[in-house]
């Protein structure tokens, strides 16, 4: 029986509560709008200037999370035109489970080589989760068939969110305070199969408590479902990420990532601990298998960065980045500073407040992201930065100053918190 069939009133409780989720939520929407800051349509030279056709205006792009900067690198662009040459075809358009263009069969043998595992290539990290979730959800990924209990971490990204509703077709689905060992030790004390859903780094700032996770995983053999799509490239000697960096690949553990940030490309990859896994996700993972995967272009992209890894650039770049991390630290300090992950929220508070800010950066030449309810908890809006090797230390430099001028008078700002 169903999470959904054991309580009649759930369906009902979810559309009051998306009903009033709108109602907060899309003033804020609104109002952001009404500054210009949604739809933005540009042509763009670089991460650090873009420019509005009409008006000519220009701006830096401080919400990318190109963080390597990668998306602009020379050989990454030059891999997706090889790889049109090469193919003379944009994609093969036939499901992967039974066709698999030579490209993509060495992209996985390429970035299983680099990261150390069985890679899983797909059209996004949202259509890998889309379709192994249910999967784990139901134990035929690592679990013989037998159900586990899938404990979401309350943060935990919404295209692993998204999915809660097919997973409790499979099984009980709990929801987790954000990275509470206790609770969920508790709930491994009390079902005998459990799985945990959560981001490695998370998009809106901070990080999984890995070390707990592992201590779990060894003591009642927790299954970890992570995304860690926002520190993939910039961790780890290879740009194995803050996850696959800190364990080895193991059967109990699966690590997704969106190869469209850090490492400039497109597509996602699953990272899984067998062979096994891989020859049973690719036949019956859902979405993963069918028509529409990566595009050609970007396998060649892909290819590319991959070499990028594998060469000293990418300590270069990270040392980049690190540096800029520091600098923007040190500058303006905020709640996650000295974590070494480059996403960064400037908390004020109120949505109107953060939209407001938003706008007054935009004009002096900033696109800075206003974030509140539901992105962030009520009463924490602000703005979400994302700080990139491609970042010159006076563009740093100058955003910080802006941003301590114009929240001054803001008592609901913190800092260091």
């Amino acid at each position: 029986m169903s999470q959904q069939d054991a309580d009649p009133v759930l369906g009902p409780r979810r559309h009051r509560n998306a009903e009033a989720m709108l109602a907060v939520a899309d003033p804020a929407w609104q109002a952001a709008a009404g500054h210009g800051l949604i739809g933005i349509k540009v042509d763009s030279e670089s991460n650090n200037r873009l420019t509005v056709r009409e008006t000519g205006h220009e701006f830096a792009n401080m919400v990318s999370c190109a963080y390597l900067g990668l998306n602009n690198h020379p050989s990454v662009l030059a891999g997706a035109v090889d790889a049109l040459t090469e193919s003379r075809s944009t994609w093969l358009v036939t499901s992967t489970t039974r066709i698999r263009h030579n490209l993509i069969v060495r992209l996985e043998e390429e970035l299983g080589e680099l990261f150390g595992s069985h890679i899983l290539p797909g059209a996004s990290c949202t259509s890998l989760t889309a379709g192994l979730l249910p999967l784990v959800a139901s134990g035929h990924l690592g679990g013989e068939g037998r159900p586990r209990v899938m404990v979401f971490d309350r943060f935990c990204h919404f295209c692993m969110a998204y999915v809660k509703p097919i997973c409790a077709d499979e099984s009980l689905v709990l929801n987790c305070p954000h990275n509470d060992l206790n609770y969920l030790e508790d709930v491994c004390r009390k079902y005998p199969r459990v799985a945990y859903v959560a981001d490695g780094a998370y998009s809106m700032g901070g990080a999984a408590a890995l070390d707990g996770l592992l201590e779990l995983q060894d003591r009642y053999g927790l299954f970890l479902y992570i995304d860690d799509s926002h520190s993939l490239s910039i961790m780890g000697e290879r740009g194995e990420g803050f996850v696959r960096s800190r364990l080895r690949a193991n059967p109990l553990t699966v690590v997704v990532a969106s190869l469209g940030k850090g490492f400039g490309t497109g597509g996602g990859v699953a990272m899984l601990g067998s062979r096994a896994q891989f020859e049973f996700l690719h036949r019956h993972a859902g979405p993963v298998g069918w028509s529409q995967n990566m595009a050609l272009p970007l396998v060649g992209a892909s290819l590319a960065s991959a070499a990028i890894h594998r060469s000293p650039e990418l300590a270069d770049l990270q040392e980049r980045l690190r540096r800029n991390i520091d600098l923007f630290d040190e500058l303006l300090p905020t709640t996650f500073a000295g974590n070494g992950l480059p996403v960064r929220r400037v908390d004020v508070g109120d949505a109107e407040h953060a939209v407001k800010l938003s706008a007054q950066l935009f004009e002096r030449g900033f696109y800075s992201s206003a974030v509140f309810f539901p992105i962030v908890p009520k009463g924490e809006a602000g703005l979400r930065l994302m700080m990139r090797a491609d970042m010159d230390e006076a563009l740093i430099t100058r955003f910080a100053a802006h941003v301590k001028e114009l929240t001054a008078d803001l008592p609901a700002r913190r800092e260091g918190a």
